[in-house]
């Protein structure tokens, strides 16, 4: 059954700009000689899920979107079947939902590219819509596009500039045989690997050059792709790396993120390598990847909110501050939007590089929110280390915009910063596993009130069914909490 004609005109989906980046897509479309575009959604994980069509058709999908399946709203990490829309009663709580129905994925003009690694492909980002034009509830998009809207209407832009840390590996062997493949709920086997260099040697320069090959190819692809790099680095683990991007609006950095992580896994396997946004692989001798959010607000007139005037004493304006506020206020509910995995709390320990309380400190590493820049630096601004790399960009980005938003409107203070993050015991623990975040956000009224009943119970609804297949196969992993389980490996390693 094909959609509306014209659905996206009669529903006045797009603005102006959107309406005329439309028209300039399919000029390059021809342009190129491009055979097909790859029309995308970002899946609850943070995946792309997508269909690739053809040019002659792709000029309908312009005009009435396409029918994309809402299945991956049914689904958890592994594909297992955590809201069963075919029986009565399911978590969603609405009939458009039931039964794997179909709904109209109306791609996003702005974000088209040309994929550089692979010839005649085109991509092209977008969100999920009821046939009555209503956006799903569900998708992280809308939610993110919704939260920016609320900040607008108090005259700011959030920006935010990417830190993202990952691993890349040697594959020695894919493990596709038929028996590796996994079922529904159960991920494939694993690749066996190694690594692509030697690790315990920070920022070592001759480390970073053993894989200049694959990272000169993303260095091109990325700017092949308008995606702002601005540098790159060896992390501490055995082939893992570092890069971080130039700052962007909220909806376009959260896109950029999704964009980013899928091309260097696909670059990744046309070279004969394995890389994984997953926080802490289950190998040897590897040590966590983080994905740290910087962030500040612009002004109506282009100013840095977050910044202080000359000769001031403190480096985060009144907004900053009150900003910082809200985040430290919802961190303990939102752990389970900036770490949505399992495996991500492996990171949140003591002396670890990464938080585990709701702290903030100027220049501090240790502390959750770190404040960067000086008294009146015009580049002041915050950066939040909770996040792990796997996390869904556009999700994780909604729940700053909220808890930040929340902080300015009800002039929250947050206290006065720490110099020793890890000794403030009168600081909240933030959860230190997946369990505990969800109980924090399931007695969140502030994220049930800001994104919806519907979607808070949805969401954990999902993300308990990854607990419960985790708990399932590794009942004693509190006797060992700091090993890496296999499930954890198989579950994430290759997906994430």
């Amino acid at each position: 059954m094909s959609t509306t004609a014209a659905f996206i005109e009669a529903h006045s989906l797009w603005n102006h700009q959107q309406r005329s980046a439309a028209q300039e897509v399919l000029e390059v479309v021809a342009k190129n000689g491009i055979r097909g575009i790859r029309v995308s959604v970002s899946d609850p994980q943070g995946k792309l899920r997508s269909k690739t069509v053809m040019p002659t058709f792709f000029q309908k999908v312009l005009r009435s979107g396409i029918e994309f399946t809402n299945a991956q709203y049914s689904f958890d990490s592994a594909e297992a079947m955590a809201h069963n829309t075919f029986v009565e009663g399911s978590k969603f709580g609405m009939p458009e939902m039931d039964g794997f129905a179909n709904v109209v994925l109306v791609p996003d003009p702005l974000t088209f590219r040309q994929l550089p690694w692979c010839p005649g492909t085109g991509w092209i980002l977008g969100d999920l819509y009821f046939r009555d034009g209503r956006p799903v509830p569900f998708d992280a998009r809308h939610q993110l596009k919704s939260a920016l809207a609320d900040l607008e209407r108090e005259n700011f832009t959030f920006m935010a500039g990417l830190e993202i840390e990952f691993y890349v590996a040697k594959v020695v062997d894919s493990k596709l045989m038929p028996e590796d493949m996994g079922w529904f709920g159960v991920p494939p086997t694993p690749p066996i690997v190694e690594s692509a260099s030697r690790g315990f040697s920070y920022q070592v320069e001759d480390n970073l050059d053993r894989m200049d090959d694959f990272v000169c190819t993303l260095v091109g692809h990325c700017e092949a792709l308008q995606l702002p790099l601005r540098t790159v680095e060896n992390e501490m683990g055995p082939g893992q790396l570092e890069f971080t991007f130039d700052v962007l609006p909220g909806l376009q950095a959260a896109d950029s993120m999704s964009l980013f992580r899928s091309m260097v896994k696909q670059v990744a396997y046309r070279k004969g390598l394995h890389a994984t946004f997953m926080a802490l692989p289950g190998l040897p001798n590897y040590v966590p990847s983080g994905w740290h959010l910087h962030q500040s607000l612009r002004t109506s007139d282009g100013r840095n909110a977050f910044a202080t005037d000359t000769g001031a004493n403190d480096v985060l304006s009144e907004t900053g501050r009150h900003f910082v506020g809200g985040i430290l206020e919802h961190a303990a509910a939102a752990s389970v939007f900036t770490t949505p995995t399992v495996n991500g709390y492996r990171r949140r320990k003591a002396n670890s590089l990464a938080p585990d309380r709701a702290t903030w400190g100027h220049n501090s590493r240790a502390a959750m929110i770190r404040v960067l820049g000086c008294p009146g630096e015009a580049s002041a601004h915050i950066e939040n280390r909770v996040g792990e790399p796997g996390a869904n960009a556009h999700l994780y980005i909604t729940s700053q915009v909220l808890s930040g938003l929340d902080g300015i409107r009800r002039g929250l203070d947050p206290g006065t910063p720490e110099t020793s993050p890890y000794s403030a015991t009168h600081r909240p623990l933030l959860p230190s596993n997946l369990m505990e975040a969800l109980e924090a956000l399931n007695k969140a009224t502030f994220f049930r009130r800001q994104l919806g009943e519907a979607f808070v119970d949805w969401l954990v609804g999902m993300k308990q069914s990854e607990v419960n297949r985790f708990l399932a196969s590794e009942p004693d992993w509190q006797r060992s909490p700091d090993k890496v389980t296999s499930w954890e490996h198989r579950e994430y390693f290759t997906r994430y």
